[in-house]
């Protein structure tokens, strides 16, 4: 009996040792990050991939700004665009829709001041050069206020163009750490690679999170403002007619006169 019990006991601690992990593998389970979530990465990682994922939040928290304002900056302009473009298209004479605008500094409104301005300049004489006169500064108006609605998009252009190649900076940093730690350690522990190659893919991820809504945003503002530069040429171009309209009467009355 004895000896099958010492039997037994001996078998039972081969098999101890053999299913024991080895001192390798229990070092890298020791070893081994055990938060491996976004913010448990970003704690660990690197104060150059740091700044990296932090200048790219920046900048993904600009492009949401950026699409926020100029969303609503162009729905409200727009909209009061074409509604006094419409207004042009009625029987109205240049004086009565420059008294309508008042003392309002819409886009619209200036480009009507902008005409008016000029009529009164050229002492009510409505003739070819006068048309030019006006058409340029329509056009000068229009050029000042496609840049004013422009104005911001271009960072999100910036963006997208550069935050795909600040998050591979990052990335290659952390890859580089990794390689560091493989030289210092004189080990190809997992528990020694995986964090650096971790921080580095969470690098390239936030590149891709802010580069690609700032391209798409980017030209959807894009196409916005060219709708709206489309109203500003409608309004220009309702302008137009109005002075050469009143020209039209003027000339005829006064051939009647003539009569």
């Amino acid at each position: 009996m004895q000896g099958i019990s010492g039997l037994r006991h001996m078998i039972g601690s081969i098999l101890a040792v053999a299913l024991a992990p080895s001192p390798a593998v229990a070092m890298d389970e020791a070893l081994l990050p055990r938060n491996l979530s976004p913010w448990g990465m970003f704690m660990g990682a690197d104060i150059v991939v740091k700044t990296v994922m932090i200048g790219l939040a920046c900048a993904s928290l600009v492009t949401w700004t950026v699409w926020l304002a100029k969303t609503i900056e162009l729905r409200r302009k727009s909209v009061l665009a074409l509604r006094r473009t419409r207004a042009l298209e009625g029987n109205l004479k240049l004086t009565e829709a420059a008294e309508q605008t008042g003392d309002v500094h819409d886009p619209v409104a200036q480009l009507i001041q902008s005409c008016a301005r000029e009529a009164e300049l050229s002492g009510g004489i409505l003739d070819d050069g006068l048309q030019e006169r006006v058409a340029l500064r329509l056009e000068r108006v229009e050029a000042a206020m496609s840049r004013q609605i422009a104005r911001g998009t271009g960072v999100l252009a910036t963006i997208g163009a550069t935050a795909p190649f600040v998050g591979l900076f990052g990335t290659v940093w952390g890859i580089m750490n990794s390689f560091i730690g493989i030289s210092e350690s004189h080990t190809t522990s997992l528990a020694v690679v995986a964090p650096g190659i971790a921080e580095a893919l969470l690098a390239t991820a936030l590149g891709l999170v802010a580069a690609i809504p700032a391209v798409v945003i980017y030209n959807h503002l894009v196409r916005g403002i060219a709708n709206y530069r489309a109203l500003l040429g409608d309004a220009s171009a309702q302008l137009m007619l109005l002075v050469s309209r009143q020209r039209d009467h003027r000339d005829f009355r006064l051939a009647r006169a003539a009569e």
